[in-house]
């Protein structure tokens, strides 16, 4: 295999895909709880656009086995948007995983992450957890710098 051939994606935009049941219910809480809007639609999808990425919660007769996180933002102060998200009805996992520090448990929703990603210029990350309405696993994300 070429050159060529094997960075035939790295060039090419990412986005996400994330089944609803029901999506009125879905649109419902992306706007209510999470603020957001589609920024177009068709029968069976809505596609929204968050800093310059884009995300499709479309209509599935499967569900999301809600086991592991399909999808994340990476915040500039975590503490703020989780509250933000709290006080708009967001329940946050209290979740215990290894690689999570302190014990491996988050604590008021929020984990210590161990380990960096060094090409972020990071020396570690905080993340927080949550289910939209139809069991997606969601995360919010904080470089520590």
């Amino acid at each position: 295999m070429n050159a060529d051939e094997r960075d035939i994606l790295s060039g090419a935009r990412v986005a996400t895909r994330l089944p609803a049941q029901d999506l009125d219910r879905a649109r419902r809480f992306y706007s209510r709880q999470l603020g957001l809007e589609p920024v177009d639609e068709r029968p069976a999808g809505l596609l929204y656009r968050c800093g310059g990425a884009e995300f499709v919660v479309f209509r599935s007769t499967g569900a999301s086995s809600g086991t592991f996180t399909q999808m994340a933002w990476e915040a500039d102060d975590i503490e703020a948007v989780v509250a933000t998200l709290k006080g708009r009805g967001v329940v946050f996992e209290e979740v215990g995983l290894p690689g999570l520090l302190g014990g491996g448990h988050t604590s008021d929703g929020i984990a210590e992450i161990e380990g960096n990603y060094p090409s972020k210029g990071a020396r570690g990350e905080r993340g927080a957890w949550f289910r939209d309405s139809e069991g997606n696993l969601l995360g919010i994300g904080q470089l520590v710098v």
